[in-house]
């Protein structure tokens, strides 16, 4: 008697089917673009698709990065649906091709044809962004194009073109780059800033042991993800090279100070830096400026000030000192930092308290011209805030 057939055991693969390159992004694009306004975790839209939440994540990021979707939340980490988030979905929800026998029947697709892998475009970004801390960043286009700024920077990164900021601080610099790169690892620059602040250094245990710990430009290559050197310009240019291996061909570097690791940098890794020209102590070196073949120039949006509501006045005094600044009348003029700090101030001590403060964090080679203009758009005399009279019982 033939012995019975083994009862064959279902295979992982069985009961999730393997899926094709891209398939399980557009499926997490879908699943967002359903659920939109709401904001999902990685773990609830892989609780939906029946898939590993780390690969969910990894298509969440990758969304993001196209602007197929954005970070709502970073504690806990959570997406949801842009504007172009139904169309990342649509190669999912699209009925699969044929067999190869039953496309030789000379049917015809009428399709279009799927973009060349590793070629596809970031979405264009359409409304406010929002960054890691949470706050709106409101995406403005690039001069001779019709890109907005946070979808210029995304294609910049797909095409391996390193980017460099520049302005006055204030302007926004960072803030773009954290709306185009939420997952970005950012390194503060400064003229103390030293080559393991870049790559890492030992470090103490509590057992008494020392242990290499490595640095953002080594977690940033290792993780794929864009770095963002803010006041670049600060740093020592000796201590900036240390970076120039891994934005060049090689994208690779060598920590001698870990025995002469090499690491190389995952795909993904992008660089770009942040530049201050009028900040003391910040020079453009021509080894800088030639790794950035792409230089921005960031101003003041001021009439984004208007449209968040911070008074007329002062944005009418911040465009007269703009003014003033570009013909070399004075060095300062407020940014777009200061107006929205100047409308908090606004709300918590008044107007005529924020005007004050106003004209105090001029500098003092500017105060006199700037007090003179804060004069002519509130119509009385403006001086800086200060602490008056000592409060007694009679002016209580």
């Amino acid at each position: 008697m033939p012995a019975p057939a083994a009862t064959a055991r279902p295979s992982v693969s069985a009961a999730v089917p393997r899926l094709r390159s891209g398939e399980l992004r557009a499926m997490v694009a879908g699943v967002l673009a359903d659920s939109a306004p709401a904001a999902l975790t990685p773990r609830v839209i892989a609780a939906r698709l029946n898939r590993s939440s780390g690969a969910v994540g990894n298509a969440c990021r990758t969304l993001a990065g196209q602007g197929a979707a954005e970070v709502a939340s970073t504690s806990p980490l959570a997406y949801r649906a842009t504007t172009t988030t139904a169309t990342a979905a649509a190669p999912a929800r699209a009925p699969r091709r044929k067999p190869a026998a039953a496309r030789r029947t000379g049917t015809v697709s009428t399709g279009a044809p799927a973009a060349p892998a590793g070629k596809r475009s970031a979405g264009a970004v359409t409304g406010p962004v929002l960054r890691p801390n949470g706050t709106e960043y409101h995406p403005r286009l690039v001069a001779g194009t019709m890109l907005p700024d946070v979808t210029a920077l995304r294609r910049l990164k797909e095409a391996g073109v390193a980017a460099l900021l520049y302005g006055p601080p204030g302007t926004g610099k960072t803030s773009v780059v954290e709306a185009a790169f939420p997952d970005c690892v950012t390194v503060q620059g400064d003229g103390d800033t030293v080559v393991a602040d870049l790559v890492g250094d030992y470090t103490k245990t509590p057992d008494g042991e020392f242990v290499f710990v490595h640095g953002p430009l080594v977690r940033a290559m290792r993780e794929g993800v864009p770095l963002f050197i803010d006041d670049a310009t600060l740093i020592p240019p000796t201590v900036l090279a240390v970076v120039y291996p891994a934005m060049d061909g090689r994208r690779q570097i060598v920590v001698k100070a870990n025995g002469g690791e090499v690491v190389d940098a995952a795909p993904g890794f992008y660089v770009v830096a942040g530049h201050n020209p009028g900040v003391h102590g910040a020079v453009l070196t021509d080894a800088l400026s030639s790794r950035f073949s792409v230089q921005v120039q960031v101003s003041s949006d001021y009439d984004l000030a208007d449209q968040l509501g911070v008074d007329p006045k002062v944005v009418r005094v911040a465009r007269n000192l703009a003014t003033r600044q570009e013909r070399g009348e004075v060095g300062w003029a407020p940014q777009l930092r200061e107006l929205l700090a100047f409308k908090k101030i606004t709300a918590v001590l008044g107007i005529d308290a924020a005007a004050a403060n106003l004209v105090g964090i001029a500098p003092e080679v500017d105060r006199d011209t700037v007090a003179a203009v804060v004069r002519d758009a509130f119509g009385r005399i403006v001086k800086p805030l200060a602490l008056g009279a000592r409060i007694t019982a009679t002016t209580r």
